[in-house]
């Protein structure tokens, strides 16, 4: 009965993840638009690429394994972020549905067909929410913060770009 029962459960869990997945589509490589800054291009090998769910929000995952690789991205990551959006800080390793080890980036767009570019920007008292429109109307930057490749003491963050922390948000919950 054991077996039965973890046999079953298996096969739900592997049905109810691939509905998950079935609502994004997924690439494995960066499938940014052209008008990026060009030298992102070798990070589309190491990147990924979810659309979805079912409004066609872009997801852009750029993981990286050695510091000097991401510092010397970093200035360029922060061109394709909508002027006046926050940049949030997450823990790294990030291993939920958005997966990104030991440290990187998630750039969120809104949907492809609206997505403004880097010179569009949201209102102040928008962009000083937690949890604003910015979210769904304008590009940004979730940063994966490891302490040794992604090290919040050695890059610049703007300093005129607020910063949400939600590194410790598991924490305070407890």
């Amino acid at each position: 009965m054991n077996r039965r029962t973890a046999l079953l459960s298996a096969i739900a869990c592997l049905a109810i993840r691939s509905v998950a997945f079935a609502e994004y589509s997924v690439w494995d490589k960066g499938m940014w638009p052209e008008s990026w800054p060009k030298e992102l291009e070798p990070l589309r090998k190491q990147a990924r690429t979810y659309e979805g769910p079912r409004v066609l929000y872009r997801f852009y995952l750029i993981p990286f394994t050695k510091r000097e690789e991401f510092e010397a991205a970093w200035p360029q990551l922060l061109k394709v972020k909508s002027k006046g959006v926050p940049i949030v800080l997450v823990r790294g390793p990030k291993t939920d549905f958005f997966v990104v080890q030991p440290a990187g980036v998630i750039i969120r767009t809104p949907p492809v067909n609206e997505a403004p570019g880097p010179e569009n920007g949201v209102s102040i008292t928008d962009a000083q929410k937690a949890d604003g429109e910015w979210r769904t109307k304008a590009s940004y930057i979730e940063l994966v913060v490891d302490g040794e490749i992604v090290n919040l003491n050695r890059i610049p963050l703007p300093p005129d770009t607020l910063i949400i922390d939600e590194r410790f948000k598991d924490e305070k919950k407890k």
